[in-house]
């Protein structure tokens, strides 16, 4: 199946640190392209792989499923190990469910976590509705390009694929029930005003995890995809911040 031009996956050999980065459903590489050769430029090792059934149609993502993409972050982390001293994970919107369901296998294993509104819960009864709704109607409306800034837009998909959404609970609840297994400092950037992911994700997250384990940055000029967006710039500068901060490369 042919990938849209813009959609490829991104990889860049550079120093002892790596950096993993996760896309969102529906998405592709294209919405952390930019973010991803930010952290490239500044010497890190980077790897921001295209998930099954996405950046080509939405017809092939519907014979996909929660764990080939997770299959496929997973992937990416152990030949990003191979090259690398230490990993930080990085995600959007279920990229960050993504993220935060690796570190609770991974362990040690990754150092940090940088998320920009992370799904891990449902927002509409959709969900719920989605295992008899794949029956009858193959997709619906898509969520993509929920941007602020003027002329911006996400290379996503139009359409989302019923059967692929239906599968979705099932990495929240996953993921949800071992939040408590992450020991690693996570950074949140949270747009305050996101037409995609609601307040309810960050809600879990501030539960599971203690203040010093947790830092919210919110995004007050951007919307969901805020890694396109007005607050993208702030992102990039912030999560390398982070990475020299925990780093032990940073630390010598």
């Amino acid at each position: 199946m042919p990938v849209m031009p813009g959609a490829e996956p991104f990889s860049h050999d550079g120093g002892s640190t790596g950096v993993l980065l996760c896309h969102g459903f529906t998405g592709s590489p294209h919405s952390l392209r930019a973010w991803a050769e930010y952290l490239a430029d500044a010497g890190l090792s980077v790897s921001l792989p295209r998930l099954p059934g996405h950046g080509t149609t939405w017809r092939e993502m519907g014979r996909t499923r929660w764990e080939d993409w997770y299959a496929e972050v997973s992937r990416a982390f152990e030949e990003l190990r191979g090259r690398s001293d230490q990993i930080f994970v990085m995600g959007l919107s279920m990229g960050g469910c993504l993220a935060l369901r690796l570190a609770e296998v991974q362990g040690s294993a990754v150092s940090g976590l940088v998320l920009v509104n992370p799904s891990v819960t449902a927002d509409t009864r959709l969900f719920a509705l989605a295992p008899l709704l794949k029956l009858v109607v193959p997709s619906l409306k898509g969520i993509a390009s929920d941007i602020k800034k003027e002329g911006v837009t996400e290379l996503a998909y139009d359409r989302i694929p019923v059967r692929a959404a239906a599968t979705l609970p099932g990495l929240w609840r996953i993921t949800r029930e071992r939040l408590g297994d992450i020991t690693q400092p996570v950074l949140v950037y949270h747009s305050t005003a996101d037409h995609v992911v609601s307040a309810a994700s960050l809600d879990v997250l501030r539960r599971a995890l203690p203040p010093d384990q947790l830092t919210v940055q919110n995004c007050e000029n951007s919307f969901h995809v805020a890694t396109l967006d007005n607050n993208a710039q702030a992102i990039f500068t912030g999560s390398l911040e982070f990475v020299r901060a925990h780093s032990r490369a940073g630390k010598e």
